[in-house]
């Protein structure tokens, strides 16, 4: 063979930068659009609701100031219900809290033998299905129905732009909030429960130290997790080199998770979704100035969100024939 058909050695492999990257990208905005198509399936009895009324009972008390706000709205409309022999102030609030947590109230009429009525209840709404041509049921499980007589449930519904069967609940959009407020604070408890916190990785490269003190610092590390946690550690290396031992954090992003700016920013979300003044809430201002008048703020809020609850409420009147749901003028 020729020198020049002889093969070339293998040129010597230089290793270079090498960048990856891993996990699957989340999505965030694609399932928004699932709130355009809600419709209501009809089963052959009733229609079903257009969000599962389970799991929007389970978010009513993902965050405090959700679950508080619907009290808060719930507590005004009581004090200001003049009670009616027909309708009690114990059910006119499961009716009133019913319409604010899922945009669905139900009042009964209850009828003696003679048809004149006798009391009016309300059947807890996240139970209550809507059939054809005004038919009513109370599904609490398979198989588990009851169906009311005919003409004797009033149903009261949010307005809704998507479907006329059921009404939504007016802090729908801030629903996501109130599960990132969740998330923060299960996270943070999580957090405070782990014992190695944010995580690190525990480098050595001292070849002073022996397979047994390695296993001792192994096991010291794991007993200073979960309770008994904020544990000192000592390590004695002598003739050791000075970054022998190195502690390298690798979830120091979750360690500065801004949960602080987090539950303010959700808590802002749901005030506004609520539509209440944050000093009615009771939340303590972060500025020199405060939050103004709370006398003010109240009289604002009852012109402008407990006047028209309270007018939406009274509709139920049209349909017992009575005046029944009256309130007292609102007043500090």
């Amino acid at each position: 063979m020729s020198d020049s058909t002889a093969l070339a050695s293998p040129a010597a492999h230089t290793p270079g930068v090498e960048a990856f990257t891993f996990g699957d990208p989340a999505p965030v905005l694609d399932g928004r659009e699932v709130f355009d198509y809600l419709e209501c399936w009809f089963n052959g009895r009733y229609y079903d609701p257009p969000l599962s009324l389970d799991g929007l009972a389970k978010a009513t008390r993902a965050s405090v100031y959700l679950d508080s706000g619907l009290k808060f709205k719930r507590n005004l409309l009581a004090r200001t219900f003049i009670p009616h022999p027909l309708l009690s102030r114990a059910a006119f609030e499961q009716l009133a809290l019913d319409y604010l947590w899922c945009g669905n109230a139900y009042l009964e009429r209850r009828q003696s033998r003679l048809g004149t009525p006798i009391s009016l209840q309300p059947p807890l709404a996240k139970y209550m299905r809507r059939g054809e041509e005004g038919r009513f049921f109370q599904v609490r499980g398979w198989q588990d129905e009851h169906e009311f007589a005919p003409g004797t449930i009033c149903h009261l519904r949010e307005a809704d732009i998507n479907q006329e069967i059921y009404g939504m609940p007016e802090w729908l959009a801030a629903m996501q909030s109130a599960l990132l407020n969740e998330s923060a604070t299960l996270f943070r408890r999580k957090y405070y429960n782990n014992g190695s916190h944010a995580g690190f990785i525990f480098y050595m490269t001292d070849a002073a130290q022996k397979e047994e003190d390695i296993d001792s610092l192994r096991t010291a590390l794991r007993s200073a997790k979960g309770p008994g946690n904020f544990r000192n550690l000592f390590v004695y290396a002598p003739n050791g080199k000075k970054d022998g031992i190195q502690l390298i954090p690798v979830s120091e992003v979750a360690a500065k998770d801004e949960f602080n700016s987090i539950k303010s920013i959700t808590r802002d979300d749901m005030l506004a979704g609520l539509r209440i003044p944050p000093q009615l809430m009771g939340i303590v201002p972060q500025n020199a100035g405060g939050f103004g008048s709370i006398k003010e703020a109240a009289e604002v809020y009852a012109a402008n969100e407990l006047e028209p609850l309270q007018a939406r409420l009274a509709q139920i009147n049209d349909w017992l024939g009575d005046h029944v749901i009256r309130f007292r003028k609102y007043g500090i």
